[in-house]
């Protein structure tokens, strides 16, 4: 397997924005720089394909299990 090449780069962020990808790399038990790429990558993926965030679509799909019915009703 070939080593990733990686460049450095500097770049700012709000502290709430630090905190919360620490606070994920913590309670995932990964490093902060993978939270970061994953996150970038998602980003990158989004903007390219116009595909919608994960975390709308699995708030859709528990919606759909609670309010089935309620959405079959108000679309009569």
């Amino acid at each position: 397997m070939t080593p990733t090449v990686r460049e450095n780069f500097i770049s700012q962020a709000p502290p709430e924005v630090l905190n919360a990808l620490r606070k994920i790399a913590e309670s995932e038990g990964r490093s902060i720089q993978a939270v970061f790429d994953e996150a970038l990558r998602e980003y990158i993926e989004r903007k390219e394909k116009g595909l919608p965030r994960y975390h709308t679509l699995d708030a859709f799909s528990e919606s759909l299990k609670e309010f089935d019915q309620l959405y079959r009703e108000l679309a009569k």
